[in-house]
């Protein structure tokens, strides 16, 4: 059979399926306190006469069902969603001259509560569907006035440790989503400009299905903004400020922490504008003491450290998105976004240098030195995005969206370090500055496709195509003592430019029987890899070239027990890509003791995801669930070490392995009595790397757990307080360990004028001296080589004042892009 006759074939049958449709329902299924669109709802039809069960069928992203295919006659639907009301429609007549019946907009009132004339009910914390679990943002009143980072470490499959990294079930590899786009963006970076007043609610989706890209070994997180749901503007004002530190740590200059964040929303008609812009400073004390030691043939160097480890963080951007929707079938969206950040490192650091003879019963001293290394790490980054979206709703409800998202990125900037006397400074014993330009383009165009083609469930299918385009300028050079000329340093100067290319289709259906919801999909994918790599002397000039093209597939399933208990299970296969720094081989100097560089043959990780848990609601609105989990990651990356000489250590970034968890996540919204609500959640899981890095074994194992509290009181009227305890046990690495790191807090909130203004008092790590909180050693070795260990101190006790007033009662309904591409190499 020709193309031609199959299309023609195939055109028949869809006419034919379509000419036998006698009528169909269709609706949209929200929160009833905050409007807001429930994703995998159940929407069940019954027949009026004698309640047999006829069709049921679960909500799409936007909260949308539709049911076809029905016969004539008068049915009733029930709709429901676990924890909340279920809610029936009755009277709904299919005739020939009313086949299609819209009931609009069915809202669900959270909790089991009896039908009273008038219900009050509050927002769960946490709501479990067939992938995911959905976290209210504004039950994390310590965070207001922050940003996402303060939400998203209260939750239990996310931790943030010293460095600001933030990992999901142990892994820092996953993908964010702003409002289900997709950010190709380094989280933590990402995350730390995101206003906490702006979201709305957190979905962590750890076993994501195929209609998402499939980047990111530890699943997905999606970030909701606030929306309304009527006409009206929205306008708001949030300043913040911190007192001044309680504990300097001997840095050189104090810190500072204050900002300012506006943004006005206004929905008229066919219309909906936003704009936003903001202001951050925020700065933090600390210091860092190590200890490290080489061994080179019969010489042993051990030089520990002390001294200032700060940053001052500088970010301020501005925001503008417009939404057109001119009738029930089309929407036209456009965005832009600008902004600028620098992030300044300060590790000015004494160092203790002996040499001894190695090996010898008391090690013979060799010869004693001692210097001071004054070293500055500036990083800017520049962001300019736009993105158009359009969606298009037909006839017979199948729906299409296409997006279309460009961004320009300029990274960069300045190491300056100094090798100094000590204690005479004026003594420059050697003097160092490299800079980089990083110019990043990035083009992402997309286009989805959904439809019912037959009863068993919806079919969506889409395609994806992205090009990045990141070209890096590294320069390093020396000053000569001699001339007082800074002169090139060729071993750590570089041209590297990364072109990369997917191209990626899938197909997802998703269906509900009875007890049942089910979804099935796979992904395919052809990415294609082109790493230019060029010294500055002209004498290294090579191609790196890897492709590929994989299927990714994806399924779960969920069966529910009762209105109250839920039991599921999901596998997904995913990649995780490498930044362009992790694959450039020439070093960059990051400190005095330190050398970093990539390698650029390294290979994404592949991993395969399992789950399996269950979830259980209880009376007074309080809930349990448990999920068990294993990931298998093949060609796992990791920062390893090596000697470059006896008082720099050089790290690696390389494929060590394979590594493999298996874990067990839980939590639990409690409310003992009417004013106290606790959320607490817990994630404990095996974390074992096997493999093989410069010749030498990797095998290391170890059981990790993290615990996050967050506990509630409301007192008077409009005030409360809440308690926050975070904690992440040690860990493991390919060639050491992490220690245990813990963040307990404190906020007090009360609201003003008809709840317009909002006043929230925050302390933030507290200590008063007696805890070691926010701090963290990572410790590295190998055994006849190297060690190092080295403890990060950072500021305690920090008290912050956030002031939000809302100058209008109509709902926020703005909707900002944000960087896909160049946040992930900042």
């Amino acid at each position: 059979m020709t193309r031609p006759q199959k299309q023609l074939g195939l055109l028949s049958i869809i006419l034919f399926i379509n000419l036998h449709l006698t009528g169909q329902v269709t609706g949209k299924i929200t929160d009833s306190s905050e409007g807001y669109p429930l994703e995998y709802a159940t929407a069940a039809l019954f027949n009026q006469t004698d309640s047999t069960l006829v069709s049921g069928v679960i909500t799409d992203l936007n909260g949308n069902f539709e049911i076809g295919n029905l016969e004539q006659g008068e049915y009733y639907l029930e709709a429901s969603f676990l924890g909340y009301q279920t809610t029936s429609i009755k009277n709904i007549l299919i005739t020939k001259k009313n086949g299609k019946n819209a009931l609009g907009e069915i809202k669900l009132i959270p909790g089991n509560q009896l039908n009273e004339v008038i219900v009050e009910s509050e927002r769960p914390d946490v709501i479990n569907r067939i992938d995911r679990q959905v976290y209210n943002a504004t039950s994390f009143k310590s965070a207001q006035g922050g940003t996402a980072a303060q939400i998203l470490r209260n939750l239990p499959s996310v931790n943030i440790d010293s460095q600001g990294d933030i990992s999901v079930r142990g892994s820092k590899g996953f993908v964010v989503l702003l409002n289900g786009n997709p950010i190709q963006g380094q989280a933590a970076t990402l995350i730390a400009q995101l206003p906490a007043n702006a979201i709305d609610r957190v979905e962590i989706i750890t076993a994501p299905s195929a209609k998402y890209d499939p980047e990111g070994k530890g699943g997905i997180i999606n970030i909701l903004t606030k929306k309304g749901a009527s006409d009206g503007a929205f306008a708001q004002l949030n300043i913040k400020g911190g007192l001044p530190s309680v504990e300097s740590y001997d840095n050189a200059s104090n810190t500072q922490r204050y900002g300012i964040d506006g943004m006005y929303n206004i929905r008229k008609g066919d219309w909906n504008i936003s704009l936003g812009a903001s202001y951050l400073r925020n700065d933090i004390a600390g210091r860092r003491e190590g200890d490290v030691y080489t061994i080179i043939n019969d010489t042993l160097t051990q030089f520990p450290s002390d001294g200032e480890r700060s940053f001052d963080e500088v970010n301020y951007s501005g925001r503008f998105s417009i939404d057109y929707t001119p009738d029930t079938t089309n929407t036209y969206s456009l965005g832009f976004f600008a902004g600028k950040r620098s992030k300044d490192r300060t590790a000015d650091i004494i160092y203790y240098d002996n040499h001894s003879v190695y090996p010898a019963p008391q090690g013979e001293r060799i010869y004693t030195f001692q210097y001071y290394n004054e070293n500055l790490r500036i990083r800017k980054g520049d962001f300019i995005l736009g993105s158009f979206d359009y969606s298009h709703k037909f006839p017979n409800d199948s729906r299409i969206n296409t997006s279309i998202l460009y961004e320009y990125t300029l990274l960069g900037g300045p190491t300056t370090n100094q090798n100094l006397g000590y204690p005479n400074t004026d003594i420059v014993y050697q003097e160092e500055y490299n800079t980089n330009d990083n110019p990043l383009n990035g083009l992402r165009i997309q286009a989805d496709y959904q439809w019912k083609p037959f009863a068993i469930g919806q079919l969506e299918t889409g395609y994806q195509y992205r090009k990045f385009i990141h070209e890096g300028d590294f320069v390093y050079e020396r000053k000569n003592n001699t001339t007082n000329e800074f002169e090139l340093v060729p071993e750590f100067s570089s041209q590297v430019d990364l072109e990369r290319t997917i191209h990626s289709g899938y197909a997802q259906l998703n269906g509900s029987s009875e007890n049942w919801d089910y979804a099935a999909g796979a992904r395919l994918e052809y990415m294609d890899r082109i790493f230019d790599l060029k010294d500055k002397k002209n004498t290294v000039d090579t191609t790196y070239l890897y492709d590929f093209v994989k299927v990714y597939p994806s399924a779960s399933i969920q069966y529910s027990v009762s209105n109250s208990f839920r039991i599921k299970a999901a596998y997904s296969k995913r990649v995780e890509r490498t930044t362009t720094f992790k694959m450039n081989p020439f070093p960059e100097r990051e400190h005095s003791e330190t050398l970093e560089q990539g390698d650029p043959t390294l290979k994404p990780e592949f991993i395969d995801l399992f789950e399996v848990g269950l979830t259980k609601n209880l009376k007074r609105g309080n809930s349990v669930f448990a999920t068990a989990y294993f990931r298998n990651v093949k060609n796992v990356v990791n920062r390893v070490n090596t000697i470059y000489n006896d008082t720099i250590l050089n790290r690696i970034y390389s494929n060590v392995g394979n590594s493999k968890s298996l874990g067990l996540e839980v939590g639990a919204s409690l409310k003992p009595t009417e004013n106290w609500s606790n959320f607490i959640g817990g994630n404990i899981y095996n974390y074992k790397i096997v493999g093989l890095f410069d010749d030498e074994p990797v095998n290391t194992n170890a059981t990790i757990y993290s615990i996050n509290v967050n506990s509630t009181y409301d007192f008077w009227k409009n005030s409360s307080v809440q308690f926050t305890f975070n904690y992440l046990s040690a860990r493991n690495t390919a060639q050491g360990e992490d220690s245990r790191f813990y963040s307990p807090n404190l906020s007090l909130q009360k609201k003003f004028l008809d709840d317009k203004l909002t006043l929230n008092l925050q302390w933030q790590n507290m200590d008063m001296g007696l805890l070691d909180t926010n701090e963290q050693r990572i410790t590295t070795y190998r055994p006849g080589e190297f060690y190092t260990t080295t403890n990060y101190v950072y500021e305690v006790d920090v008290v912050m004042l956030n002031l939000s007033y809302t100058f209008s009662k109509a709902k926020n309904r703005s909707k900002f892009i944000k960087s896909e591409f160049g946040e992930k190499e900042f």
